[in-house]
């Protein structure tokens, strides 16, 4: 073991005194990034083992208070432990751990200071990478494209980390929670984890079945109408359980 893996103990003392967490001799801070960094941690290997990365492409954060915990640049996810915690401020200043934030560090800043989000999950999924190379929007295949909050932009090219990708992909994600990124990947957002995850998933499941339609040969895909669309928007806004 070396310095960089520590023991929890030792994670939780790190981020004591840290904006946007609980400090010692509260019901918290500590405990609210210890837990928001192992859902984490949980959610970037979950993209490897669904097949929406490899290696250590890809990037997933999550937002407590004014602090934003981010996957470390280069680490392979199967070897974060809880004292590797890496946080930075909205300015992106850090303010937890020495790992080096993710690369696209200006990306996920830039959707926490113009949306809503709490959560932000960034892939290389295979068929909406494959998509995000063909179309400027993903053709309304199916009626979940409603739950991203209408047709599905792609993203202009722009070299990954830099500020204009930050710029181009905050213009494709206007009204919408998720996004293609022109030959990169996709990115969703959401007030959770798990809701930004669930969004990536369904997104590449549509350009899937987009994209094995459209291979039949001498047929075209039926596409939905916008008011077929708002219709299913109507209704998804009451799926699931009460409360």
């Amino acid at each position: 073991m070396t310095d960089q893996y520590r023991t929890g103990q030792e994670a939780e003392g790190a981020v004591r005194g840290v904006p946007g967490t609980r400090g010692e001799g509260s019901a918290g801070p500590g405990e609210e990034v210890a837990d928001a960094w192992a859902e984490l941690v949980a959610t970037a290997r979950r993209t490897v083992a669904d097949g929406l990365v490899v290696g250590t492409s890809g990037n997933v954060s999550v937002r407590v208070g004014d602090t934003v915990l981010l996957t470390p640049s280069g680490v392979p996810y199967d070897r974060l432990a809880p004292a590797d915690v890496t946080g930075v401020d909205l300015t992106g200043r850090q303010v937890i751990g020495t790992l080096v934030p993710t690369s696209e560090l200006p990306l996920h800043l830039a959707v926490y200071r113009t949306t809503g989000a709490r959560a932000v999950v960034h892939t290389h999924a295979v068929h909406a990478t494959a998509v995000s190379t063909l179309v400027d929007e993903l053709p309304a295949i199916h009626y979940m494209t409603a739950a991203l909050g209408g047709p599905v932009r792609v993203a202009r090219y722009a070299t990954y980390g830099t500020p204009e990708l930050a710029g181009n992909t905050l213009h494709a994600l206007d009204g919408r929670t998720g996004c293609l990124m022109r030959n990169h990947g996709t990115l969703t957002h959401g007030a959770t984890l798990a809701q930004a995850y669930d969004r990536t998933a369904q997104l590449e499941w549509m350009c899937r079945v987009w994209l094995t339609a459209s291979s039949v040969p001498g047929l075209t895909p039926t596409l939905l109408t916008p008011d077929q669309l708002a219709e299913a928007g109507e209704r998804l806004r009451g799926y699931g359980q009460r409360g």
